[in-house]
């Protein structure tokens, strides 16, 4: 608790009034809710790029905007970090009766979908005798392809889902076939609404194999952003661009990009 006190308390002054920094004193939730969003995507990379010391860096950076919040909140009158750590930590142990619960509890494998089991429980005691959809808690704001991820995985939860990867991958199948059909037709919003299909089904294809879609998409662009850089690389050092070659002329150098990894 040293080290977070020691954090806390250069919050605290950097908020103050009086003496803090403006900058600091005048955000609020929402002016540092898309950098706290920027500090989870920068941890994201620095274990992508498997940078460990980018990584603590980063960490850090993540855990002062938690503080951030707390702090406000803390002003504010509803809650502090105090509060923030009590939360995730009775949350942890009530999600985890395997480890933390009774004798017998602990004695149980954890099932597929009991996490999601547990949360809907949770939200149904919190709303009474409302009704409570298994998918409220899935954020508006998640990027669209984790987004999906979630949703296909909270309807998985409750036995809405394929058996195994041969249901997905009939289903990708299918959704090509539809957009295909959609342009040859010509129509706009049929080829919008039948390629949103076919990402879906993708996703939900990436989950049946146990891979992230995120992560994979993201490893893909940066193999792209690495083999089309050094594609650049080698034209200009021949007093070429890129914009000069012809399209055959392209292909051909990006095999050979690819074949010299």
């Amino acid at each position: 608790m040293k080290e977070i006190n020691k954090l806390l308390e250069v919050m605290k002054n950097l908020r103050h009034r009086d003496n803090g920094c403006p900058w600091d004193v005048k955000q609020d939730f929402s002016s540092i809710a898309p950098y706290t969003i920027e500090e989870a995507y920068e941890v994201v990379d620095a274990i992508q790029r498997n940078d460990i010391d980018a990584l603590k860096d980063e960490l850090g950076d993540l855990l002062f905007q938690v503080v951030f919040h707390a702090r406000i909140a803390e002003e504010a009158g509803e809650f502090d970090f105090r509060g923030v750590v009590d939360s995730i930590s009775s949350k942890m142990i009530r999600r985890h009766p395997h480890v933390f619960g009774t004798e017998s509890e602990r004695q149980q494998e954890p099932s597929a979908g009991s996490w999601e089991k547990i949360k809907r429980e949770e939200c149904l005691a919190e709303a009474g005798h409302g009704f409570v959809s298994i998918l409220d808690d899935t954020p508006i704001a998640l990027p669209a392809l984790k987004r999906a991820q979630k949703l296909g995985r909270k309807a998985a939860s409750v036995g809405f889902d394929w058996p195994d990867a041969s249901g997905p991958h009939e289903k990708v199948k299918e959704e090509l076939n539809e957009l295909i059909e959609a342009e040859n037709i010509g129509q706009s919003k049929a080829m919008e609404e039948e390629l949103g299909d076919l990402l879906l089904a993708v996703v939900n294809l990436a989950r049946h194999l146990r891979v992230d879609a995120e992560g994979a998409l993201s490893n893909a662009n940066r193999k792209f952003e690495e083999r089309f850089r050094l594609m650049e690389e080698w034209t200009h050092s021949r007093g070429e661009s890129l914009g000069d070659l012809e399209l055959c002329d392209l292909d051909r150098l990006w095999d050979q990009v690819k074949a010299s990894e």
